[in-house]
């Protein structure tokens, strides 16, 4: 092998190990924030499901993928049991609202990058969307279809019709490294939506 090659190789080691290091910081540091809001500055507060104690009726969250953080409002619904369950195979309707996440409290004056919720049609219109641009319909998803991001798709399993969630996802869970839209490279993503149907 040429000198000049070998040296090459050996500059850009560095950078290579330096960048790996870098994306090996962000998943793990997200994780740790992500979490830290769930216990301490989300209302109501959460508890991990592995520390909730028999017959508990504590609000929680569950972790699915190391990544997707989901609290299910409804949960303790008594009726829930018979609301039909979103598998790997249903075809369902949602209404959402899709954040780039910054670990602090989603209000209702907090402006999603994207949604469908018709409560925010008219603020989406004197934000500069044009009127059309996009249905504010409930959003029919296939759950055996790849277009649903892994973080969404995690988040939905297990959900039943009724349900009103919150899933908080890092990264890698949403859209990667991959620039979307506005959204900065890197993000973690929160999305809150409502089980309109299943199939």
């Amino acid at each position: 092998m040429p000198m000049k090659k070998i040296f090459s190789i050996l500059l850009l080691c560095p950078l290579l190990l330096w960048s790996c290091k870098e994306d090996d910081d962000v998943l793990p540091s997200q994780q740790q924030r992500i979490v830290s809001f769930l216990t301490s500055s989300h209302s109501p507060r959460l508890v991990a499901a592995e520390d909730l104690e028999e017959e508990s009726q504590l609000a929680f969250y569950t972790v699915a993928g190391n990544s997707v953080y989901r609290y299910i409002e409804s949960w303790y619904n008594p009726d829930r049991v018979n609301w039909p369950e979103v598998t790997a195979a249903s075809k369902i309707a949602i209404t959402f609202r899709a954040y780039v996440f910054n670990y602090t409290a989603i209000t209702d004056s907090t402006m999603p990058y994207f949604s469908n919720d018709p409560l925010l049609e008219q603020a989406f219109y004197q934000a500069g969307l044009t009127p059309g641009a996009w249905s504010f319909e409930p959003m029919a998803l296939d759950m055996a279809s790849s277009d649903i991001i892994n973080g969404l798709r995690l988040a939905l399993l297990g959900c039943r019709r009724g349900d009103t969630v919150e899933a908080y996802m890092t990264y890698n869970m949403a859209y990667g490294d991959d620039k979307f839209s506005i959204i900065p490279l890197q993000s973690p993503i929160a999305i809150f939506f409502t089980v309109d149907s299943v199939e």
